[in-house]
């Protein structure tokens, strides 16, 4: 793998439901004097994704059911909200004072279903939801993208979420087309000849991490970012489901 380099692009505008977001980066990535070329990947925060496909609910128009009311009690949260969890989640794993763990109908193991009021217009009255389905957006983005520049190109849809064992939210990648999710290592031979037995490597989630630290989580208003050097562009027939581990393998569960 070549260098890898993380270039923010600045300059993508307020995104709107209906908004043309491939376009939108388009335009962000030439005022920016950033062409892609072969190989890249471009990073794209959730929220804009979201946004651009209408994912945002007001409060207003949502009624609590009885399991909600009763689990945002417990959490010591907006009853709305909790509604909004349960519609979006499979299955819920872990209730506690401000936090909702669940299993998204994507398979994402995640707080609240990535449901987030942060750095959205009308917080108060308003919630976006992830994208319905954010392989597809990837791949949608990915075809657009590459009609418009002419190389072949990766993309990853980053969110972020806490971790079992760690403090602090990390990036991942919820979406991906165009560069492997997973590469297996398993059989290859390490430095000294021992043959590797579980080594899977997170490609997609280990770009989506540093995207998300070069792109930043407040009030920075980047979120895009051109990687290039992740010898991204290939169809590798992997999307980010290919990284979510198995319930029976999940021992936190």
């Amino acid at each position: 793998m070549a260098a890898l380099s993380f270039m923010r692009v600045p300059g993508v505008p307020l995104v709107q439901p209906g908004d043309d977001l491939a376009a939108l980066i388009g335009a962000a990535l030439r005022a920016a004097g950033l062409m892609p070329q072969a190989g890249d990947l471009v990073a794209i925060a959730q929220k804009i994704v979201s946004k651009a496909e209408g994912r945002s609910v007001r409060l207003a128009e949502v009624t609590p059911s009885a399991e909600a009311e009763d689990i945002a009690t417990r959490a010591n949260k907006d009853p709305r909200v909790v509604e909004l969890i349960l519609r979006e989640s499979r299955a819920v794993l872990r209730v506690s004072p401000g936090v909702i763990i669940v299993e998204h109908r994507s398979g994402i193991v995640l707080a609240n279903a990535g449901i987030d009021r942060s750095n959205i217009e009308d917080s108060d009255e308003r919630a976006l939801l992830l994208p319905a389905d954010p392989d597809a957006s990837a791949a949608r983005l990915r075809a657009e993208l590459q009609r418009e520049f002419g190389v072949a190109l990766g993309v990853v849809i980053t969110d972020s979420i806490g971790r079992a064992w760690r403090l602090g939210t990390v990036g991942i990648a919820i979406g991906c087309a165009g560069i492997k999710a997973l590469n297996d290592l398993r059989g290859q031979s390490d430095m000294f000849g021992r043959t590797l037995q579980v080594s899977e490597v997170a490609v997609a989630d280990s770009i989506a991490a540093a995207a998300v630290l070069a792109m930043g989580e407040a009030a920075e208003g980047t979120p895009l970012v051109l990687v290039r050097g992740a010898d991204a562009g290939a169809d590798s027939g992997q999307t980010a489901r290919d990284a979510l581990r198995p319930a029976a393998e999940d021992l936190f569960r």
